[in-house]
């Protein structure tokens, strides 16, 4: 069995698998513009994030009903569990559904039917975090967010995704400043294409605990201070980070350095239908590629579960430490 280990950085519609993608097609009666699964896997060599992008929300047109979030999230549930997971920090992109007429409770809902469950039957406890679309207006942001009222009792916190050049944090201010009043805790995507001010950005204006991606926070030593000082984790994605060219290649990857200086990071999957891999995998890959031992992927495990949103629950944090501390390694 591999390390338990948490993910903070996991999309759930980039978890679409093409086998399901084709099957969820079937059921709603959607055409994909593709001959089938194999044509489909040719099309996820991207180029950057945008021709990523564009593929990942054409594939959402096959999402149309709670069954198939449901679907969806059982299907994540089951291959995490089997790569060592044993608590998940689910995004979602509400807004890329309610443009195409499925509305908030219907993704809620529905990603509810499996997550409420997660314990039960896939041994994985389970937090949802609802994600603003930065290249979509602020407005558009709030509306959602107004929107989601109804299910907050479902929502954990808000986060903030999708094409970041261009479109800086501050941008969002009112909508993270509401979703706080709301008692909503707070990440956000920055760092990745962005520049470094994003981060720093992201913590003064937007109030972030958490920041995903973060991989440029190198560029600037007095952030990496800053961000060591205060313990705001990292959710790196490495596999991600390759597959969208932020880094060339794998061992060329800055995870060893981020942890010598001492950022709280954790490693994630990401979107990883897309990318090559869910979590397990990117543990894998690292340890190969960059030459991490066990010590080090041990505190990879443990920072997963110390940066988690668990505060509502120390117990369970606690006893998924310690399963990382009693982890032999084979």
């Amino acid at each position: 069995m591999p390390i338990p280990k948490a993910e903070l950085h996991l999309h759930i519609e980039g978890t679409l698998e093409p086998e399901l993608a084709f099957a969820l097609a079937a059921r709603n009666g959607v055409t994909l513009p593709y001959a089938d699964t194999e044509a489909l896997r040719k099309a996820y060599l991207f180029e950057d994030l945008q021709s990523f992008l564009n593929l990942y929300y054409e594939l959402m047109a096959v999402l149309r009903t709670e069954r198939d979030f449901e679907d969806l999230a059982n299907a994540y549930l089951a291959r995490a569990a089997a790569q060592g997971v044993r608590h998940a920090e689910i995004f979602f992109d509400p807004q890329a559904h309610i443009t195409r007429g499925v509305d908030m409770g219907t993704v809620v809902e529905g990603l509810w039917r499996a997550l409420g469950d997660s314990g039960t039957n896939h041994g994985i406890s389970t937090r949802l975090i609802m994600c603003f679309l930065r290249d979509e207006s602020a407005d558009s942001a709030m509306a959602t967010l107004e929107a989601a009222k109804p299910y907050l009792h479902r929502i954990t916190g808000i986060g903030l995704d999708s094409a970041e050049v261009g479109h800086p944090p501050v941008k969002f201010r009112e909508v993270y400043e509401a979703a706080a009043a709301l008692g909503l805790r707070r990440v956000a995507h920055a760092g990745e294409e962005g520049p470094p001010a994003y981060i720093t950005e992201a913590l003064d204006v937007l109030g972030v605990e958490r920041v995903d991606h973060g991989l440029r926070c190198v560029e600037d030593a007095d952030l990496v201070a800053r961000l060591v000082r205060d313990r705001i984790p990292l959710t790196l994605c490495p596999l991600s980070n390759v597959r969208l060219r932020a880094v060339d290649v794998l061992a060329g990857h800055p995870l060893p350095a981020m942890l010598d200086a001492g950022l709280l990071c954790t490693v994630n999957s990401d979107d990883p239908a897309y990318f090559g891999g869910y979590v397990g995998d990117n543990f894998d890959a690292v340890r190969s590629a960059l030459g991490l031992g066990e010590e080090r992927l041990r505190e990879l495990a443990r920072n997963s579960f110390v940066a988690s949103f668990l505060e509502d629950d120390e117990e369970l944090r606690a006893r998924y430490v310690a399963e990382v501390e009693a982890y032999e390694f084979s």
